[in-house]
């Protein structure tokens, strides 16, 4: 590892230069959807637990996401205290179409290893191995799988009297307040949550600019 970071110190190159989730794509598990419903995630190492387990040796991943899960999770307040954490509780594959789903880009992603090009580099499945049943794959998918980070909605906008903010990302009830991140989001879009939110933020720079300038219109008519 050491000539690997002498390269990379002095170069930029080499394998500490990667960002590790090398490729991806998006794909449809059914040719008749008209938008895809997974997400992949190619990595050129051995990601298990993100990263926390580590595996002695060589290798490389392929991780299956589900880009829109019908499970929901809860935000709730643990204490009227407002320095205690929330209790949180995302629910993973509490609605059983997400886990059916993960089961078919299992399959899909077997298929894709299996390909000759990646094949021929040899290993073997982690924690699954060909010639499972779907109940068997169901079983270990249900113990390890986790997020990929992109939780959306808990503050959710709306027209509605029951959303957390209004269209211009100002908190109901609230004066002088607004969201601005990816909680405003009311569904989860089919994606990386990264460049909407900034698209988000630079919305609400907007908005506020707009607000002041008005505002200072308004005292400038009645001075």
């Amino acid at each position: 590892m050491l000539p690997q970071f002498v390269t990379f110190m002095r170069h930029g190159r080499g394998m500490l230069s990667s960002n590790v989730a090398e490729a991806g794509g998006f794909l449809k598990t059914r040719p008749t959807l008209e938008r895809p419903d997974l997400q992949l995630h190619f990595c050129a190492a051995i990601v298990d637990d993100h990263n926390r387990h580590m595996h002695w040796g060589h290798g490389y991943s392929l991780h299956v996401c589900v880009l829109r899960p019908h499970s929901r999770g809860t935000v709730t307040l643990a204490s009227a205290d407002a320095r205690v954490a929330p209790l949180i509780d995302p629910r993973f594959l509490s609605d059983a179409r997400d886990l059916d789903l993960l089961v078919e880009g299992a399959k899909i992603a077997r298929r894709i290893l299996d390909a000759p090009s990646l094949a021929l580099h040899g290993g073997k499945e982690l924690y699954t191995r060909p010639g499972q049943s779907d109940a068997e794959l169901r079983q270990t998918i249900a113990e390890r799988a986790d997020t990929i980070y992109h939780p959306v909605a808990t503050c959710r906008m709306g027209g509605d009297a029951r959303s957390v903010v209004d269209p211009q990302l100002r908190v109901r009830g609230v004066t002088g307040l607004r969201i601005v991140d990816a909680s405003v989001m009311p569904t989860l879009i089919g994606g990386n949550t990264n460049s909407p939110t900034v698209m988000i933020g630079e919305r609400a720079a907007e908005l506020i600019a707009a607000s002041r300038r008005q505002g200072a219109g308004l005292s400038a008519q009645a001075a």
